[in-house]
């Protein structure tokens, strides 16, 4: 049986949806784009791919927060992490709009 954390890797494809970069598995972390030390969950709508270095520095921030500061790989995200809840996705939206 296929366990979570193969299931988000294959789903997507072995890509760090905040850098693009594809890896192999022993390469790759789950994030959980909203922490849950901050309330976040461990649905599947809530984890994404992410290699090493992204995940160290985005570290324990929320997605949204860091992605406010960070429009190359704002972008990257939301071109690859297709499969968050979209409420996620509209806080990361509103927070780059309060930015500009």
């Amino acid at each position: 049986m296929e366990s979570r954390r193969e299931r988000i890797f294959r789903r997507d494809a072995y890509r760090c949806v905040y850098c693009g970069n594809e890896f192999g598995a022993e390469q790759l972390t789950l994030d959980h784009v909203q922490p849950r030390v901050r309330g976040g969950d461990s649905s599947d709508g809530n984890l994404v791919t992410c290699c090493a270095s992204c995940n160290e520095a985005k570290a324990g921030e929320p997605a949204w927060s860091y992605l406010a500061r960070h429009d190359d790989v704002r972008e990257r995200f939301l071109a690859n992490a297709r499969h968050i809840w979209p409420r996620i996705r509209r806080s990361i939206e509103e927070a780059a709009a309060k930015k500009r």
